[in-house]
């Protein structure tokens, strides 16, 4: 049996809000070795970590991929590096490029460590003495932050995993009004569904593939299925240059950064979580548009949040009322509040209890405390001080699952249609 040995390469943090982000990069750097005889192994990763860490690019994604190992090694490092050089934008000060060279086997923990860049919050000195520790060769720029990022693209163990392409623009196009024929999205969205998704998000006319920031990436299409990303890129239509495309293995749209907690107690500030608990208040707006209500279980209680970028998902928020259980997702932020990615109702309170209704017909009032109940327009009067149950129609139904839209949607969000 012949083995055989790989190198794995995994870059991170060269996003700059200028045009650079680390996927261009990654495909740019595969189009070079390619161009020297050096294939890349099976798809490149795009792995997204902690959505919450305090320190991240906009996306928060390191990209990894493997060669195999030979005599063309120390060509492949150096065109690595080189290319990191030459287009990292290092006068951003959130560039802090890191690359990482390991050519062992992966180990259960590395992807301990990888878990961790998803769930909680690593220091770059934390991830270096980590990477040494198992034979990383670490290549730091600036403060290196990517490095944290790195050795998790290459480390983390997929079982749910989705496709993405991104199709890039020219240079000279960076920052410019994307010239994509929206009307083929629509085509493609509705012939490759749900083999591709979130493509548009219809309740909002938003066509979710085109990027609002002003990187190199021209559209993005999600698959659960490499084989159809082709017809999807063939059916969407644009009217200016793609320089090139790249098709990612990705835990995007996973739920992976979700852990799952027994209580409140057990959830810290940063992570991400799926919690069972009962609504204490009613939701209310605040100036802004953001969308509040506080849940508790029998160790405590947090504040939940549905923002303004959620669109209609407040509405349907909106009709919950406390007494009502259900299963929240979502992640906490630098306020403390659990920002709500989608929620599950398991049991409503569908009971009201008012005042008793008098003979006459009239809704009866307290006649004090202990005193019962009084009538206002016959004068009768009970002295029972126990109100009536009423059951009550519901907008929200038991058991349904309801989601922030795609315009809102965090990167590692699993959404319905794949649940």
């Amino acid at each position: 049996m012949v083995i055989i040995n790989y190198l794995y390469i995994g870059i991170d943090d060269t996003d700059s809000p200028d045009g650079m982000c680390t996927t261009y990069l990654a495909c740019h750097i595969i189009r070079k070795l390619k161009e020297n005889d050096i294939d890349i192994v099976g798809y490149p990763r795009l792995i997204r970590l902690n959505p919450f860490a305090r320190f991240k690019t906009r996306g928060n994604g390191g990209v990894s991929f493997k060669i195999i190992n030979d005599e063309k090694a120390d060509l492949a490092k150096k065109i690595v590096l080189d290319e990191v050089s030459a287009l990292s934008m290092f006068d951003c000060d959130n560039t802090n490029p890191g690359v990482i060279f390991y050519d062992g086997e992966i180990t259960s923990e590395m992807g301990d460590y990888a878990f961790r860049a998803i769930y909680e919050f690593i220091t770059i000195d934390e991830a270096e003495e980590f990477g040494k520790s198992v034979g990383c060769e670490i290549h730091k720029f600036k403060k290196g932050r990517g490095i944290i990022g790195s050795i998790a693209a290459i480390s983390l163990p997929l079982s749910d995993y989705t496709y993405e392409l991104l199709a890039y623009r020219a240079p000279e196009n960076y920052g410019t009004k994307r010239q994509i024929d929206y009307g083929s999205v629509i085509k493609m969205d509705k012939e490759t569904f749900p083999d591709t998704f979130e493509n548009v998000d219809y309740a909002e006319n938003y066509i979710a593939i085109e990027p609002k920031t002003p990187c190199p990436v021209l559209y993005g299409i999600r698959a659960n299925d490499d084989s159809i990303l082709n017809n999807a890129l063939d059916i969407v239509k644009v009217n200016e240059p793609i320089e090139d495309y790249c098709i990612f293995l990705t835990n995007q749209h996973t739920d992976m950064h979700i852990q799952k907690a027994d209580n409140i107690s057990q959830m810290k500030q940063y992570g991400c979580y799926e919690i069972t608990s009962t609504v204490k208040d009613r939701p209310h707006v605040i100036d802004g548009g953001h969308m509040f209500f506080t849940v508790f279980d029998e160790t405590g209680e947090i504040e939940c949040g549905a923002y303004e970028p959620t669109k209609d998902f407040r509405a349907i928020v909106s009709h919950l009322r406390p007494g009502d259980i259900i299963k929240l997702y979502g992640g906490i932020g630098e306020q403390n509040t659990f920002n709500i990615e989608k929620f599950q109702v398991l049991e409503l309170n569908d009971v009201e209890y008012k005042n008793p209704v008098c003979e006459c017909g009239k809704r009866m009032t307290s006649a004090g405390k202990g005193k019962g109940f009084k009538c206002k327009k016959c004068g009768k009067r009970i002295k029972s001080s126990q109100k009536v149950s009423i059951k009550i129609d519901r907008f929200l139904n038991n058991g349904q699952f309801y989601e922030t839209p795609v315009s809102a949607r965090r990167h590692l969000s699993k959404p319905l249609c794949r649940m």
